[in-house]
């Protein structure tokens, strides 16, 4: 079961319906609070439509969480540490009742799961609060293999893909082999691993604006490698690198499309790829 209205086109605004309900039934499945992100809100929906059916059919009741908000990242990379607290103090209220936190990004995941308990280190109360929160927060490849034990998924896609490693996920969560051992189990799909799959795409949240000229080059290199590997597809596990890979494609020219891994393993393709038919990426 999926708590999600569908009054609205938004994301968590359509996580109110049965809100005010009082369910009478008592389930032993796991219950899961989906942390959207405001990128998949906002750009990608499909994404976020993927992860409850990944998450519903590996047997969790799905919620998505009305109140959640930003997780405070660019507020927090910025040296604001004072709005970070205030988005981080209401995303803690609307998950803490959760067995389990889950979000398709590395990134806002790692942001909850790492730094929440860093930006609360001298509020006492806030920081037992966010350290409960942080032990049950996940990525979710990550937390479809090592919590839930999913090793296959019924999706089939018949194309050559290869795989961007985004650098929270990698490096602050040590998500690496989970999303390739889930896409081995994809009838048809083939892994050409590009060189420097761990290079940072240059995206960064903030650091692309500070700093365009060396975020393009980064990005640019990305895309070489990318095409290099042969692959027709490239995916990823965070959308904001998935843009911005898909934005420098775009512009290349580059016939190499890009999805969001959970897209695939839902078998969720039959929207355009990330960046076609929009408008500049």
């Amino acid at each position: 079961m999926v708590y999600w209205p569908t009054k609205d086109n938004n994301i968590a605004g359509r996580s109110a319906a049965l809100s005010a309900m009082e369910d009478t039934t008592k389930s032993a499945r796991p219950r899961v609070g989906l942390f959207v992100t405001c990128l998949v809100d906002l750009f990608r929906p499909s994404i976020g439509f993927a992860a409850v059916k990944l998450l519903q059919d590996a047997g969790c009741e799905v919620e998505v969480p009305h109140m959640q908000t930003c997780c405070g990242q660019p507020a927090y990379n910025s040296g604001d540490a004072e709005d970070a607290r205030a988005l981080a103090r209401q995303v803690i209220a609307a998950f803490e009742s959760y067995d389990y936190v889950v979000a398709p990004s590395g990134s806002c995941t790692g942001m909850l799961k790492v730094h929440y308990p860093r930006l609360f280190a001298t509020d006492v109360p806030w920081l037992q609060r966010a350290t409960t929160l942080a032990e049950r927060c996940y990525e979710l490849l990550s937390f479809m293999t090592d919590v839930l034990g999913v090793h296959k998924t019924n999706a089939s896609f018949e194309r050559t893909v290869t795989y961007h490693d985004s650098c929270s996920g990698l490096r602050e969560l040590g998500i690496h082999e989970q999303p390739r051992k889930l896409l081995a189990g994809v009838a048809g799909l083939r892994l050409s691993e590009m060189e420097e799959a761990s290079a940072c795409c240059g995206f960064g949240g903030t650091f692309c604006v500070k700093y365009p000229e060396i975020s393009g080059r980064m990005v640019g290199d990305k895309r070489a490698s990318i095409e290099a590997s042969g692959a027709a597809t490239v995916l990823g596990g965070d959308l904001g690198c998935l843009l911005n890979i898909a934005g420098a494609l775009k512009r290349s020219g580059s016939a190499v499309s890009t999805y969001h891994a959970a897209e695939v393993l839902a078998g969720m393709t039959d929207k355009p790829a990330i960046g076609e038919g929009e408008g500049p990426t």
